[in-house]
């Protein structure tokens, strides 16, 4: 890619502040926008914004392209988030915002016939029901739309130690465990699905 290159190309002739600046220009949508659906607090996002771009600014010298930037980036922008959270959780319990609930409660959602306070409540108990690494995998993977060789680069990138296959298999496991929240929220009836199969459904090309 050819902002990746230039990056490369800066960092290499020793203009870090302009391969930094370059660099987070070009995430910083991206990056924002994960670190929001995760987190769920505009104050815990942008503190957890402000964290990835300094340490961006401060290990992109070391950057060798042996991921690509993006990935290299979200790693970051993980590990990031996973610090502020842990900061929040002893300072409060971050309130739950429903425009930003993950792509599968937002199928959820839009393919119920809930309206209103119930319906909210139901996205809520959802949404909390999942764990930290569960937010991050879906919200990688349906959000962001990273291939599976992504993911498992961003987590490894992170601290996490994972293969393609597990976080297929944990996905596919997570997938069922919410069709089944679903139905006991009454937010599909017992025949049928929350319809994300071709969305979610691993492909074997890696990307979506």
């Amino acid at each position: 890619m050819e902002i990746e290159r230039r990056v490369l190309q800066l960092v290499a002739s020793g203009d870090v502040r302009g391969a930094a600046t370059l660099a987070i220009g070009w995430l910083r949508p991206r990056i924002r926008q994960y670190l929001r659906a995760v987190l769920r607090n505009d104050a815990d996002a942008s503190d957890a914004y402000s964290r990835f771009e300094e340490s961006l600014w401060r290990d992109l010298p070391n950057f060798r392209a042996e991921s690509s930037l993006t990935t290299w980036a979200f790693s970051i922008a993980v590990h990031a988030g996973m610090q502020v959270r842990n900061d929040a959780w002893h300072r409060r319990v971050c309130p739950f915002a429903s425009g930003e609930a993950s792509g599968i409660a937002e199928e959820i959602r839009t393919s119920s016939k809930l309206r209103g306070e119930r319906q909210r409540q139901s996205l809520e108990a959802l949404r909390q029901a999942l764990t930290p690494q569960d937010q991050t995998l879906l919200t990688l993977r349906l959000d962001q739309r990273l291939s599976w060789e992504e993911i498992a680069q961003v987590l490894t990138g992170s601290g996490q130690s994972v293969s393609v296959a597990a976080l297929c298999k944990r996905f596919e496991q997570l997938k069922r465990r919410l069709e089944r929240m679903a139905r006991d929220e009454g937010l599909v009836d017992s025949s049928s699905s929350l319809g994300v199969e071709r969305r979610i459904a691993p492909r074997s090309s890696g990307n979506f």
